[in-house]
């Protein structure tokens, strides 16, 4: 059973830097997609970034193309979430998911396996 842990977060003020993490077990992360989502208060589920199995194939929303960067460790069975020029519109739930394929794209349903999700704050 695939179990997905986010790490990082908290409070980041507006400009700021911040990452996230995502630790993958009972499963060889090589045989997964990986993808970022986030929920504000409010507001529906986004994408936010995917990384195919080998991490050379990315593709990123428009809110965050530029600012942020996805990244895995397919050795350490880890998926980054790097965060820079934060905004507040960037305060949210950030979540991790796995998908059951090589290359997964922005829709929520092209992912089976979800973290607990891990909250990111930006200070105006």
């Amino acid at each position: 059973q695939v179990r997905l842990e986010e790490f990082g977060g908290g409070l980041v003020q507006t400009g700021g830097s911040l990452s996230v993490s995502c630790v993958v077990s009972g499963s060889r992360l090589t045989d997964h997609a990986m993808g970022w989502f986030r929920q504000a208060p409010g507001k529906e589920r986004e994408f936010v970034a995917t990384v195919n199995w080998s991490g050379d194939r990315k593709n990123y929303a428009d809110s965050v193309r530029g600012r942020f960067t996805i990244a895995r460790d397919n050795a350490k069975n880890t998926v980054y979430l790097r965060m820079s020029s934060v905004k507040p519109e960037d305060t949210a739930v950030y979540y991790c998911a796995a998908a059951s394929a090589y290359y997964s794209g922005t829709l929520i349903g092209e992912y089976d396996t979800w973290g607990q999700g891990i909250q990111v704050t930006v200070s105006s």
